[in-house]
């Protein structure tokens, strides 16, 4: 038995995510699909870290790079070659746990809807106990193993589904696949365990057993919500953890002040940070990190992905990505703003705009209809409809640079490299290809002829 309290010892995870998740009928691992915009083992992960864990590991087989590859760089990965079962998993970890003292927090890659919370009372209720068991009660346990439990409410089996009995298919309380285990003693505990099953693998369900050998009870902790034990191994359930999450995440922001018109269009991932006094329209999707400030209305019909986003800001029918948007700023309809973008405050970005891979001063406006790649805006610069930078010349990007206060007429074709200087002013319909001194008036285009009664020579009416 574990003499140490869970209170004060280190807690490792290891999550299970070997699998190829057949059912997802798909190229990838099934681990790396998204919920909300998230890999759900990222979220199993936060779940981890959040709980406590000091040590996080993860146990890969199928197309282990593609897994690793999406895992944060504090995870360490252990290869499973051969997948014989739960408890041939943990077993494999073996050499990576030499160093770990303390508790063992067993999950699955596959449950991205466990809250830190619950994981930490599951740890906690395995004080001074060497196995503790996250158990659920559900209407349809098909599929599941069931909880066995003794005259004093101790978890006696967990009987898999393909091995139970009648009378053991009738027990509605299943196992969710989440354990705590005392790491004192564990791996001479796991060597007991045999495969002579239906499946023929080591359960580590069957440490339930061998715990009652040695005279010791297993604690299972009920969960308060079921959802929590969602697993996903379709796309369908994908999709349903996706719809839980939603609601929970939107939920959360609603009580916290921020307004969600429409909670089921609404997309937010749980990794974005919200403040007060922010409203969402339908068909938002926020991912990624997102950060916004209070004040601003976001949406209808936008994507934000990995972008700051300031306060009192409109962001209308438009995508932003990976950029960062000053405060008192509107953009959009049809607005995108491509990474590495950004705005200063009260800039104006109108309908049909593309930004990327620029820097937008204070007060600039850039009302409709343009493309701005490169470039360099100062302040309180107007750029007139139609106007382009012409930052590629088919080998590489060069760059323009538009200082304070200068006017861009529309349909202006700006050729970079090239400076506008401060106050400057382009004539529409130009093409500057030149710089543009501060002050000064740029006229590039053809004069204008007009030939007298040229229509009526050249055109014939049918």
């Amino acid at each position: 038995m574990s003499t140490q309290s869970s209170a004060t010892a280190t807690v490792t995870a290891l999550i299970l995510a070997a699998g190829a998740g057949t059912r997802m009928k798909s190229d990838k691992p099934k681990v790396v699909h998204k919920v909300l915009g998230t890999p759900m083992i990222q979220l199993v992960v936060a779940a981890a870290g959040d709980a406590g864990c000091e040590r996080i590991l993860t146990i890969v087989g199928h197309k282990k790079e593609e897994v690793c590859a999406v895992l944060p760089p504090q995870v360490e990965c252990v290869y499973q070659a051969e997948q014989k079962g739960t408890a041939d998993a943990v077993v494999v970890a073996a050499d990576a746990l030499k160093s770990s003292t303390g508790y063992l927090l067993v999950m699955c890659g596959d449950m991205p809807l466990l809250r830190p919370e619950t994981l930490r009372q599951l740890i906690d209720v395995c004080h001074d106990r060497s196995m503790a068991v996250l158990t659920a009660q559900v209407d349809n346990p098909s599929g599941y193993g069931r909880i066995v439990r003794d005259s004093t409410g101790s978890i006696a089996a967990i009987v898999e589904d393909k091995d139970a009995t009648s009378e053991e298919l009738a027990i509605n309380e299943v196992n969710t696949g989440i354990y705590c285990f005392a790491l004192d003693g564990l791996f001479e505990r796991l060597a007991k365990i045999d495969n002579d099953n239906a499946q023929g693998e080591y359960y580590l369900t069957d440490m339930v057993k061998v715990c009652h050998a040695e005279g010791e009870a297993v604690i299972g902790l009920q969960l308060a919500e079921v959802e929590e034990a969602h697993g996903v191994n379709s796309r369908l359930q994908l999709s349903q953890a996706g719809a839980i999450l939603r609601k929970r995440i939107n939920t959360k922001w609603m009580e916290q002040g921020v307004s969600i018109v429409s909670p089921e269009n609404t997309w937010i991932s749980p990794d974005c940070e919200l403040e007060h006094d922010i409203e969402i329209l339908p068909n938002t999707t926020i991912v990624r990190g997102t950060k916004i400030k209070s004040g601003s209305v976001i949406g209808p019909n936008t994507r934000i992905e990995a972008a700051n986003i300031g306060a009192d800001c409109s962001v209308e029918d438009s995508i932003i990505m990976q950029s960062t948007i000053g405060d008192r700023c509107t953009i959009g309809p049809y607005s995108y703003v491509r990474p590495n973008v950004t705005l200063g405050n009260e800039v104006k970005v109108g309908p049909s705009v593309e930004i990327k891979n620029s820097t937008v001063g204070d007060g600039s406006k850039i009302p409709h209809l343009t493309y701005i790649g490169d470039s360099i805006l100062g302040e309180k610069v107007n750029v007139g409809a139609g106007t382009v930078t012409c930052n590629y010349d088919g080998i590489k990007k060069s760059k323009t640079i538009i200082e304070d206060g200068a006017f861009i007429g529309s349909s202006t074709m700006l050729v970079a490299p090239l400076t506008v200087g401060k106050d400057a002013v382009t004539a529409a319909g130009s093409i500057i290809g030149e710089d543009v001194p501060a002050d000064a008036l740029a006229l590039a285009r053809a004069r204008q002829v007009n030939k007298d009664g040229w229509v009526s020579k050249n055109r014939t009416k049918e």
